[in-house]
């Protein structure tokens, strides 16, 4: 391990938008016309992709979340970051600096609670903006899935940006998922976007391996009834009936899931014994379950 002699603000290049030294890092071949080929990434057993195709429901606060139960069940875990324009994962892992790069030039993920991670956050200053155009992106986000070294995974989570467009149709035309998991609220316009990220999975054929409600209902600490904030259950059930998908779980709506994120201590670590924290577990035991950990 080595520390990192370079800077992604320095002398960018269509080719290497991240400035890794070229020397003893995989250089592949140009593809052909046609679709890339899909490729595993080195040394990760499974590989799962988070998505909601709509932003602001919560998605990278879960897949932080999994990735914490799967790692506390003994498993060895990873969490790649795959928005390049606004990384949420630093901040959930309470996590920051340039990461150094092993012997032969790649990445050394940064590691808390258990679970390495990846991010454009830690190769940029908080503040700055990514302000690249289509090409480097999809070549920086091509260097995150190929060019870290994760030293071995039995799982690695990806957390996508919301939408349906390039980053997501990079990753599945390039990277061999073993299953995707899709998160929305009840609310049906939420629902909406979550119905069109489905449809993109099958096409591409991705296993879905189901649907996560989040904010499903807010619990009255006070009277301990159940409030649905954004619309009732019955709509995600019907959604997941209609298009076959397992509902993996419901997420309460609770103040300190997001004070948990917020501070750099997710709930699975923060409060373990918590109802809702039991809830993520419940799902990550589902999830390792559909693919054969």
């Amino acid at each position: 391990m080595k520390r990192r002699l370079f800077s992604t603000l320095h002398r960018l290049q269509h080719g290497n938008p991240l400035g890794l030294p070229r020397s003893g890092t995989p250089q592949f071949p140009r593809m052909q016309r046609g679709l890339p080929q899909q490729r595993s990434i080195r040394d990760v057993k499974k590989v799962v992709a988070v998505s909601s195709a709509k932003g602001g429901v919560g998605k990278s606060t879960i897949a932080v979340n999994l990735a914490l139960s799967f790692a506390r069940n003994g498993y060895r875990t990873g969490i790649l970051d795959t928005d390049i324009f606004g990384p949420s994962i630093p901040t959930l892992l309470n996590l920051s600096g340039e990461p150094r790069l092993s012997s032969n030039n790649q990445l050394i993920p940064l590691s808390n609670y258990g679970v390495k991670s990846m991010s454009m956050g830690y190769l940029i200053p908080e503040a700055s903006p990514v302000a690249w155009r289509g090409l480097m992106v999809m070549k920086a986000l091509q260097q995150l899935l190929h060019e870290v070294d994760w030293g071995g995974l039995d799982i690695l989570v990806l957390d996508l940006p919301p939408g349906t467009g390039d980053v997501q149709l990079t990753i599945t035309q390039q990277v061999k998922l073993d299953g995707a998991i899709i998160i929305s609220t009840p609310q049906d316009l939420a629902l909406k976007d979550a119905i069109r990220g489905v449809t993109l999975f099958q096409k591409v054929s991705v296993p879905l391996l189901g649907l996560i409600s989040n904010m499903s209902s807010f619990v009255c600490p006070t009277c301990s009834s159940s409030h649905p904030i954004f619309g009732s259950s019955t709509h995600i059930v019907k959604m997941c009936r209609e298009h076959n998908l397992r509902l993996l779980g419901e997420i309460p709506l609770h103040p300190s899931i997001c004070e948990d994120a917020d501070r750099g201590r997710p709930t699975v670590v923060a409060e373990p014994e918590s109802q809702h924290a039991r809830v993520f577990e419940e799902i990550s035991k589902t999830v390792r379950e559909s693919l054969g950990l």
